[in-house]
């Protein structure tokens, strides 16, 4: 009995601020900026919806991730993740017109689809219970502006309350 109850103390801390977290908002700053909800499934998966803006348009992203929490031996608070995912929405440009010696600008909008990807790293502040994260969202685009647009480099920096 005192060693079951010995060893009960001495694992307690470690299972103290052991929290799981079933969802999260945030935002995200980068090429495609906006607010963001994250569903947690179990540990490892989770999905990820994005009302971001990008072009002078709203395009809402629909991704699913999956978490590996144990790529790194320092700390289990640095979560690489990784995952796929398309969206939909619009956007918006200024189209240049010239005649009889005259130039006037129209505004365009068109509809725009896609498919993303996504790559990051996330560090998770259990006390408080936010993480920090810095993300690579490559994606392409169907319609808008360009019939076919490809970026590489969508860049982001996110913050995020669990709950």
């Amino acid at each position: 009995m005192k060693k079951g109850l010995l060893l009960l103390l001495a694992l307690f801390p470690l299972f103290a601020f052991a929290q799981t977290f079933n969802q999260a908002v945030g935002i995200r700053a980068g090429l495609t900026s906006g607010f963001e909800y994250r569903v947690y499934t179990n540990d490892a998966n989770s999905y990820k919806f994005l009302l971001g803006t990008r072009d002078e348009g709203v395009q809402l992203h629909a991704m699913k991730e999956f978490h590996q929490f144990d790529l790194f031996r320092q700390t289990d608070q640095l979560i690489f993740f990784y995952g796929a995912g398309f969206h939909v929405g619009y956007e918006q440009w200024q189209k240049r017109y010239t005649g009889y010696n005259a130039e006037w600008y129209k505004t365009r909008t068109a509809f725009l689809a896609g498919l993303d990807g996504l790559v990051g790293l996330e560090y998770i502040f259990y006390e408080v219970p936010i993480s920090m994260g810095l993300e690579a969202k490559p994606y392409f685009d169907l319609f808008g502006s360009q019939m076919f647009n490809i970026e590489l480099f969508d860049i982001g920096f996110t913050v995020k309350y669990h709950f």
